[in-house]
């Protein structure tokens, strides 16, 4: 399946024509675009009002509609194909949406602001496993924010 080029240019062109005066940007999802990152999403969130995405399925969309809407950018959110581009722009949603102030509640919930260990734990304090004790590390028991922030930082 190849989805026709015509109503989707409509499509683009309809929505830009009740955002005028908004920042758009046009993105059509495919495995050959340019490598989509996180550096990309904040960059997106702020210099964009609306993020218009194309997802094709299956074969994709007709390689007119690239030529016919100005400014469209090809992306892709990873080395491999999916069966649509569906996920990828949940993908592109939830990255670029994350960077919108307010989003998360907080700005220091974005990781990349905060330092964070990719280990982190949950009750019980040990898990007796074939054995052994798993323990949750003390410092992180211990209530006491800066430790815990220097033993972030060095994990």
């Amino acid at each position: 399946m190849v989805l026709e080029a015509r109503p989707i240019v409509r499509a683009v062109e309809k929505i830009k024509r009740q955002t005028r005066g908004k920042k758009c940007q046009v993105i059509i999802l495919s495995p050959a675009g340019k490598q989509f990152t996180n550096l990309e999403a904040a960059r997106w969130a702020k210099d964009y009002d609306h993020l218009i995405l194309i997802a094709g399925r299956y074969e994709g969309i007709d390689a007119r509609v690239r030529r016919l809407i100005p400014g469209a950018r090809e992306v892709s959110v990873g080395p491999y194909v999916l069966t649509g581009g569906e996920l990828p722009a949940m993908v592109i949603i939830d990255a670029a949406a994350r960077h919108i102030p307010g989003v998360l509640g907080d700005d220091e919930s974005l990781e990349e602001r905060r330092p964070a260990s990719r280990e982190v734990y949950t009750r019980p304090e040990v898990i007796i496993h074939r054995g052994r004790r798993y323990r949750v590390p003390k410092v992180l028991l211990s209530g006491h924010h800066q430790k815990i922030g220097q033993w972030r930082k060095r994990r």
